[in-house]
């Protein structure tokens, strides 16, 4: 079965060279009961280990079914101690943290026998050697004969034709030590059993053969008895341990060993806390850098906001404006759209003051006014603007006694309209901007009115030849006055030129109005004109001096309702904004769906270049601290591993190859560093519930995509798999002994 020629075995250890044992030469054959004998240092139980393939040997040769072994590799040996050896040792090489059942059901596992096959078999063995009722028994807390005893089932279970024993009775009483030699000499009777003993004569009745060494040689190979030797034998047809088993060993390994866990445990959610803390860090640098960015059309550039118009260029029905307000992630929507990115003048009666600001709805003011009241009529307004400001800050009072009226751009008064400013809001400590006036519904459609005007092509068609209509000198203007009828319009008398003979009265003209959404056009029938002498008692017109005729010349006066159904042919273009930045993409694909066409504001931007300063030094930062975590996490890793060195010995011991070995240790770190990162998933979760509030979890709950949470659990799970490979590598580089003799 086994056979040594020559063999010997050298340690190299600082430039020293040691013999374990020299020029051996032995056969062993099954049925052989052996025993090993010789004082301490004498090379037995090296013997032992190289015949066991846990250690290497530098000269001679060992045939193992006649076949020689000197050109194994480490895959070779491992199939060979899986195949051929059963070991038993004297410090029992048991998992102090599993049961009973499960130490000698990890060897079935390992070979990849069924679950149901493996408890018939464990607990048949356990039966054989008297242990069944302490199969649920934590090894560790059994007595030294009943750990050999399990140690025994457990090599029983290999089914190996090998069977080695190093000094089993070495720490039992002298009635437990009988009963393992028994219990190996039964063995003994279809196996090579091999033992390494101190004591002789405890065995001597029950061994067919005595080998004695000294210092490294075989002094004595005496046969005491005969023995039948076995010609029959078959290997057993042995598996690898399947995937499912794994994963079950991981999570047993994984937990079996609470203060390992712990501290594994707390090395992964420090890495985890401090790549996110970094990376939500950055993200918010991010995130504020594209904020700086500017538009050249649009003034509102709300990174929340998204810009909407149906695809097939029609206006918005009630229904779906209600629809898209109760969608999922909209926090509101804004049909006056043309008036976020309007600036709106105001002057005081004197013009002593001119605000410029932009608008917003009533509507759309969320909290209370710090100075002033919230409004209660159409005409009553609220500005926000910096608490600095000379007018909003120390001499508010002043500006709440103020009458305002809308102006042009050249800041001149419409005093159709007055407005008051009733309320003042401050914006929040730090930040500066333009002035905000929030205005009622009423003002707000006076104002798109004027905006759907600006942007459109207006033309009048009169006498057949047609005029454009602007605030342009020479060309047509459109306002609307209170004394013009409906159907009517009052034009001046520098017009006749245009009617026949001179005359206009009950001429018709017709208003065409053309912008990219939609055409309409009016006939209106000239009923009056007037001139700089009749002008103020036909139209009312407030302050009127004649000497400034000239700004009303040209002027087309219309009814107020004729002007609106010339512009208020429906919404065509509307803002949503999202309740939260970070739903914008998910607003987004759903608008996209929905037959609509969308603009997300925060990607028109034109950037300094701030923004893609932040993302190559987050992406620098970010892979020096993983880098940094990679080796500071394997550092104390390897130390909190370094004793489970002892548990990945016994598994290639068993049988269990280098592979499977280094999958579990893979496994392992996996479910941990998964524990750690789900764990700060979910106090991140309970913090957006508010059920927590911790502050950085705040600003990772802010800042953070679910890409985010993606990458950086590749980033967590890629660490704890590179550090496994790094320490499989290290723990595997040396003999089986070797590794284990670094954990003794």
């Amino acid at each position: 079965m086994i056979k040594l020629k020559n063999v010997s075995k050298f340690y190299y250890s600082k430039g020293v060279i040691a013999s374990g044992f020299v020029k051996v030469n032995l056969e062993f054959s099954l049925g052989e009961f052996i025993a090993i004998t010789g004082e301490s240092g004498s090379g037995k139980s090296t013997l032992l280990n190289v015949i066991g393939g846990l250690d290497s040997y530098e000269e001679g040769e060992m045939y193992v079914e006649s076949l020689e072994t000197s050109h194994y590799m480490a895959k070779d040996w491992e199939k060979y101690r899986r195949e051929y050896i059963g070991n038993i040792y004297q410090n029992f090489n048991l998992i102090n943290s599993y049961t009973v059942y499960q130490n000698v059901e990890l060897v079935l596992t390992l070979n990849g026998v069924k679950k149901k096959d493996r408890k018939a078999k464990v607990l048949e063995l356990l039966k054989e050697v008297d242990l069944l009722k302490f199969k649920r028994t934590k090894v560790s807390k059994l007595s030294g004969g009943q750990k050999q005893r399990v140690a025994i089932a457990r090599a029983l279970a290999k089914d190996t034709p090998i069977i080695l024993a190093d000094e089993p009775t070495g720490n039992l009483d002298k009635q437990a030590a009988l009963s393992v030699i028994k219990l190996l000499s039964k063995i003994a009777k279809n196996k090579l059993v091999i033992i390494v003993t101190h004591n002789y004569e405890q065995v001597e009745p029950y061994v067919t053969r005595k080998i004695t060494m000294h210092d490294g040689k075989v002094l004595e190979d005496k046969k005491i008895k005969e023995y039948q030797e076995v010609t029959n034998y078959q290997k057993a047809s042995l598996k690898s341990i399947n995937f499912i088993d794994k994963i079950k060993l991981g999570f047993r390994n994984t937990f079996n060993i609470v203060p390992k866990f712990i501290l594994l445990f707390l090395v992964y959610a420090f890495i985890t806390v401090s790549l996110m803390t970094e990376y939500s860090a950055f993200r918010k640098e991010e995130y504020e850098a594209s904020k700086n960015g500017y538009n050249y059309i649009f003034t509102n550039t709300d990174d929340k906001r998204i810009i909407i118009n149906k695809k097939d260029r029609s206006s918005f029905s009630d229904e779906e404006i209600a629809k898209l307000k109760r969608q999922e992630n909209v926090d509101y929507v804004l049909e006056n759209d043309f008036l976020t990115d309007q600036y709106f003048n105001i002057v005081n009666e004197n013009r002593s003051l001119w605000i410029n600001g932009k608008t917003s709805s009533l509507e759309l003011f969320k909290g209370k006014v710090d100075k002033g009241r919230l409004p209660s009529s159409s005409n009553e307004i609220i500005i926000m603007g910096d608490k600095d400001d000379y007018y909003l800050g120390k001499n508010y009072e002043e500006l709440l006694n103020m009458t305002f009226y809308m102006a042009d751009e050249r800041g001149e008064a419409n005093k159709s309209d007055t407005l008051k400013v009733v309320g003042i809001k401050y914006l929040e400590e730090d930040v500066h901007d333009d002035y905000t006036i929030y205005l009622s519904k009423e003002i707000l459609q006076k104002l798109l009115f004027e905006t759907h005007k600006q942007y459109s092509n207006i033309t009048v068609d009169f006498m057949a030849k047609y005029h454009q209509v602007s605030d342009e000198v020479n060309d047509f203007k459109l306002v609307t006055n209170t004394k013009v009828p409906k159907g009517e319009v009052y034009v001046s008398d520098d017009l006749k030129y245009l009617c026949p003979k001179e005359y206009c009265l009950y001429c018709t003209l017709n208003i065409s109005v053309k912008n990219i959404y939609f055409t309409s056009s009016k006939d209106l029938t000239i009923t009056k004109t007037y001139n700089k002498d009749n002008i103020d008692k036909v139209l009312d017109i407030a302050n009127y001096n004649k000497d400034n005729f000239s700004d009303y010349n040209g002027i087309l006066y219309v009814n107020n309702d004729d002007y609106r159904e010339l512009f208020d042919k429906g919404i065509f273009q509307m803002s949503v904004f999202a309740d939260d930045y970070k739903n914008v993409p998910k607003l987004l694909s759903y608008l996209n769906k929905h037959n609509y066409r969308t603009i997300s504001l925060k990607d028109t931007l034109v950037q300094d270049g701030s923004i893609q300063l932040v993302k190559i030094l987050k992406t620098i930062i970010t892979s020096v601290l993983v880098i940094v975590m990679f080796f500071i996490s394997y550092f104390v890793i390897r130390i909190i591993l370094k004793s489970r060195n002892s548990y990945f010995s016994i598994i290639r011991m068993l049988g269990g190859n280098k592979k499977v070995t280094k999958e579990l240790l893979i496994i392992e770190l996996f479910i941990v560093s998964n524990i750690a990162y789900f764990i700060f998933v979910i106090i991140a979760l309970l913090q957006r519930l508010s059920i927590l509030n911790i502050a950085f979890i705040e600003t990772v709950n802010r800042y953070f995509l679910i890409k985010d949470y993606l990458i950086l659990y590749l980033i967590i799970t890629g660490m704890s798999y590179f550090i496994s490979l790094r320490y499989a590598k290290k723990l595997f580089k040396e003999s089986v002994m070797s590794t284990y003799r670094e954990v003794e």
